[in-house]
Parts: structure tokens; sequence; C-alpha cells
């Protein structure tokens, strides 16, 4: 992926090789997602007859300046390339075009052709870069939006110790934000970060102000070597972290292992033997868990348990549940037997007064029941009285009754005899009022 070494060496190429050259002949792929907010037509108007007066970098940006506005810019993503048909432009990617080469590549974006026949194209494989027309690319996004150039702009070491000072973030994370600084990319801050001893993930407000100026110094010796030997990394010091990072599997660097993680997002080596995650930071977590496991274990010896042992605790826990049944069984058998136990009163109470209730129900009932059959038995001597005392003309004395009875006398007065047998066995004694004189005696 093109950094500023690789940006930086594009920009020298167009340097060296085409300034003070017009653009004859413009080719623009018709390629929306790469050619950004211009047609490909508006685009190739826009440079045709123009002449080249300088080429700009900032962070991993560069623009060509023409004779009149507006600038072509690029912004390089992840595989975008100048080529110069001729000229061998960088190692990072093919050096010269050669004659048995597609050219242009299928993958050209833009393809300039100058009015001495050299012929240059930008090209983009994975179409992440974005080509814009800007009227002045400093003062518009994106290049405005970016911080100090790694190379151009170098910050002193006071000035990087304070910035680090108020980032909460990753060291890794903070590098590759283009916004704090710019131009720096993966390979780079993993690079930088291994030769500072620093590890990827600690926090960047942590570092010591020495630490801080040790990882500045790294970044200004790494990025101006890697510029200076134009990105070939074939001339990169055998000791740096790129020539071991880029295996599948974790390799060696001068004998200590390199290991991966995701720090910021991106894919990270870094050698855990160097570089440790310490500083004001980490141990301000790990002082914040120290402390909440004492109050935790304080809160424990209050209650009188044991917090080492959570075996233990269980154990007191259940002896503890066994003891309060027990004690309410015992409670609950002393308020049987006693019903001025303090914690069984209400209960019994409510029993009490279910009870009375229940009885007084009960009462009613066999109260009105008795009624009824005080009543019917009363209904019955009665009858039974007035029949031993009438004569044997009783169909005259009973005139009275229904149609029914007129035609039974007989039977009626077996019956009913049998029946005042029956119920008056268990029938109170009778009333004073109830012994009328019978006929006869009157």
């Amino acid at each position: 992926m093109p950094e500023l070494p690789e940006v930086e060496a594009a920009r020298r190429a167009i340097e060296e090789n085409c300034i003070g050259k017009k653009i004859v002949k413009a080719i623009i792929a018709d390629d929306s997602k790469v050619i950004d907010g211009v047609s490909s037509d508006d685009f190739k108007a826009s440079l045709e007859g123009k002449t080249i007066l300088a080429a700009n970098r900032k962070g991993k940006n560069m623009w060509i300046q023409l004779d009149s506005p507006p600038f072509p810019t690029f912004q390089f993503g992840m595989a975008g390339a100048i080529y110069i048909k001729g000229v061998a432009v960088t190692k990072y990617k093919r050096s010269a075009v050669k004659d048995d080469d597609e050219w242009p590549s299928k993958y050209s974006k833009v393809f300039l052709e100058l009015d001495d026949g050299l012929e240059l194209s930008f090209t983009d494989k994975r179409r992440f870069a974005r080509v814009r027309l800007l009227e002045n690319p400093v003062s518009g996004p994106p290049i405005s939006e970016l911080g100090p150039d790694a190379l151009l702009e170098p910050m002193t070491a006071d000035e990087f110790s304070k910035a680090l000072s108020k980032k909460k973030i990753g060291i890794k994370a903070l590098l590759l934000d283009q916004s704090f600084i710019s131009g720096i990319g993966n390979w780079i801050a993993d690079e930088v970060l291994y030769q500072a001893r620093l590890h990827p993930m600690q926090s960047a407000s942590s570092i010591s102000k020495e630490h801080c100026a040790t990882l500045l110094k790294c970044i200004n010796e790494v990025t101006e070597f890697a510029v200076q030997v134009d990105a070939d990394c074939s001339r990169f010091p055998s000791e740096w972290l790129f020539h071991y990072r880029w295996g599948k599997k974790p390799g060696k660097v001068n004998g200590k292992k390199i290991e991966f993680i995701t720090a910021g997002g991106r894919t990270s080596a870094f050698v855990p033997d160097l570089q440790k995650n310490t500083g004001a930071e980490s141990a301000k977590v790990a002082g914040k868990r120290q402390q909440s496991k004492v109050q935790k274990v304080e809160h424990n010896n209050s209650d009188g348990q044991d917090e080492e042992a959570e075996a233990g605790k269980s154990k007191v826990k259940q002896r503890g549940s066994n003891a309060e049944r027990a004690s309410a069984k015992k409670k609950s058998k002393e308020s049987s037997s006693d019903s001025d136990e303090n914690d069984s009163d209400e209960y019994l109470k409510k029993s009490s007064v279910k009870a009375k209730q229940n009885r007084s129900s009960k009462g009613k009932k066999d109260g009105d029941q008795k009624k009824k059959t005080r009543g019917t038995n009363t209904a019955a001597k009665r009858k039974l009285e007035e029949s031993d005392d009438e004569d044997d003309d009783y169909n005259d004395a009973s005139g009275s009754d229904d149609d029914y009875e007129q035609g039974n006398d007989h039977k009626l007065s077996s019956r009913t005899q049998s029946k005042g047998k029956k119920t008056t066995k268990p029938a109170a004694e009778p009333r004073q009022t109830r012994n009328k004189p019978s006929k006869k005696q009157k």
C-alpha cells in the first residue's frame, strides 16, 4: 500500500521528467468511482493544452500544478501508482515500462501524453484511489484536513510530546490518523513503534516525554531513509521489522518472535519481548481493578463471609438457610401449642376468626335445619292429635281437605299416624300452648 515514501517517489519522478512540458493528449477512464466529481470529458478538456509547472505532495496525496486551474489531484488509496514510460519511478511497483508491456494498462485512470512524446499514466487496480479536479487543492478537502506532513513539516520534541499527552487512544491508531500526522501508513507505524520499543495498543497519553522524543526520532529517520532510496525496500536496513512482517506465519526479527494483533483497525506486527504495554494508563486500569477487588473483600468481610473461598461462602449460606428454616419450624410448633407466641399471633388470630366464622355458619345452618324439622314435626303432631280426637265420621271433620285426601281418608289416617310416629321421635317436647283441649273435652 503506497505511503509517504512511495507517493514522494512518484512526485519526484514527475518533477524530474515532466516539468515545463505541455499536455497534448489526455485519456480519462469512464470510472465514476475513481474519477470523483467530474465527467471524463470535462476532465480531459481541463488538461489538454496545459503546461506542467510543478508536482506537490502532502501526506499520501499528490497534485500536479498546471499553468492555470483546476489542478488534477491524486489520492493513491491502496494500489494507486504513477508510471512513466521509459522511467523507473520506484521499486515499489515495476520499474520502467517495457516495450512488450500493455500500455496504457487496462487499469489506467488518467493517461497523459506530453509534447516531447513522454507518456504518463496513473493506474489503480483495486479502485480505492480518488482523482479530482480542484481549483486550490491546499484550501479544500481532503488536503486541507490533513495534519502536518511527517517529512516536510516535522514537529519538535516538545510539540510532539504535548500533542500525545492529549490523546487517550492507542499510539498505533493515532499514528494512522492522517489528521494528526499525515503520510504514515501501516508498515511505517509498525516499524517506528518497533524501533521505539512501544506497544501498538499503549495509550498515547501514557507515553513518557523521553519515549515521545525517541518515537519522533524514529519517525523522522524511517521516512527520510525510505524516501532517500525511492521506497526501494531492498535497500532498507536488514534489521528493520519491514523484512520479516509479511509472512502468513509469525517470523522472527533479530532472534525475537513477531506476533500480530489488530490495532487501529489494521493488522499490526510487533515483538512482545521488546514492546510492552506499560505506562500510567495501564497502571491506572490495573489500579481500578485492584481497588474494586479490595472493596469487594471488605464488604464480604463485614458480612462475615470468606472472599478467598467461593465454596466456603456457599456452605456458610447453606448453613444460614438451614438455621433459618429450623428456627421458623420451631416457632411454628411453639405457636401451635401456645396461641400467645409473638411470631404466631396474627396467624392464630386469623385461624380463630376463620374457625368461628365456619362454626357460626354451620350453627346457623344447623339452626335453620332444626327449625325446619321442628316445624315439620309440629305440623305432623297437630294432625296426629286432631286425628286422635276426631269421630269416626272423618270425612265430615275434614271437609276442608283437598280432593286427593277426600277419597282416601283411611289411608291418609294410617299414613299420617305412621309419619307422626317417625317424626316425633327426634322432636323436642311440645310446648304448653300446643296442648289444646279436644272436642270431647269441650
